[in-house]
């Protein structure tokens, strides 16, 4: 038997009720942002999927969600340019994150007849970043990271206002934090083009080396990470 609630103007499932207050008193209610949860995968994939030359290749899904929340939960693939790496990015962007319904699209490719799709479609936090993006007039690797620390940690506050963050410290005691406070937040990084800060001039043999000293700190051990997908040409 279904019971149903009053809420607002119209009725919900008492389950989906309860939730609602759950987060409500958790003070957890979640806003989109510009890398967690940001709705550029879906606007940039839905573009695809309207092209009417596009080749549906959304199984490749089937194959990556089961590495979801596993030991095997770090994927790097790299290719040269033209390769389509981006697509595929925005796609798991698109399928996985909660920042938007992406039902429209795939409903209609070949991923809505597994059993993967109603348990995963637009249920997981998805942290998204496309690390070919510059800061205007960039001139160093320091204007580069900050520009998507600052943003990352921004969009962290929002989603996560209840849980005590300062805007100064690391990303990573950032996350740890948001997941000490609730161990059932975990995170899916996407992260495209990880290596094009190697190939910009201004960029050092030292700077580098904190790149991937930042990428490890972020990424490597950590238990608030579920899975990461990373593209890049190296």
């Amino acid at each position: 038997m279904l019971i149903y609630v009053c809420v607002g103007s119209g009725e919900i499932p008492y389950n989906e009720a309860a939730q609602r207050i759950r987060l409500d008193c958790l003070g957890k209610e979640k806003t989109m942002g510009v890398y967690l949860n940001g709705t550029q995968p879906y606007t940039q994939y839905k573009k695809m999927v309207d092209n009417p030359y596009f080749v549906d290749k959304s199984m490749i899904l089937a194959e990556i969600i089961p590495m979801i929340g596993h030991t095997s939960d770090y994927l790097c693939i790299t290719r040269p340019r033209r390769f389509g790496k981006t697509v595929m990015a925005n796609m798991i962007g698109a399928f996985l994150s909660k920042g938007a319904d992406s039902q429209d699209i795939f409903k209609r490719l070949a991923i809505a007849d597994t059993g993967f799709y109603k348990p995963h479609i637009n249920q997981h936090d998805v942290i998204h970043i496309s690390l070919n993006k510059l800061p205007r007039r960039c001139r160093s690797y320091d204007e580069y990271i900050e520009r998507i620390e600052g943003i990352l940690v921004q969009d962290l506050k929002e989603s996560y206002p209840h849980v005590d963050i300062n805007e100064e410290e690391a990303v990573w005691d950032i996350l740890t934090k948001i997941y000490t406070v609730d161990s059932s937040v975990r995170f899916i990084f996407v992260l495209d083009e990880w290596d094009f800060i190697f190939h910009c001039d201004f960029v050092t043999e030292q700077d580098k080396r904190e790149y991937i000293r930042f990428l490890s700190n972020l990424l490597k051990d950590n238990p608030y990470i579920s899975m990461v997908y990373m593209t890049g040409i190296l």
